[in-house]
């Protein structure tokens, strides 16, 4: 059996794997919201870090309802003053 544990993807693999787009995979690396390096220019990812991100973004959403309530109401609430 192959161990996948350290497979590298590159942003097509990544966007396959998540089934979204490419720009999506891009942006979400270039702002570091997901694990990501590069190679001569080039985004890569861990096989093993994408997976382990999946599970975390999986548990945070699990906690979102509560959290995303007190975003709402503080910015519905401010009125725009800084």
């Amino acid at each position: 059996m192959k161990d996948e544990t350290g497979e590298i993807f590159t942003l097509d693999d990544v966007a396959a794997y998540l089934k979204v787009g490419k720009r999506t995979v891009y942006r979400l690396a270039a702002a570091k919201k997901i694990p990501a390096f590069k190679v001569g220019g080039t985004w890569r990812f861990s096989r093993a870090d994408i997976d382990a991100w999946i599970k975390q973004q999986s548990m945070e959403g699990l906690d979102t309802g509560r959290e995303d309530d007190g975003v709402a109401k503080g910015q519905s609430n401010d009125g725009g003053r800084k």
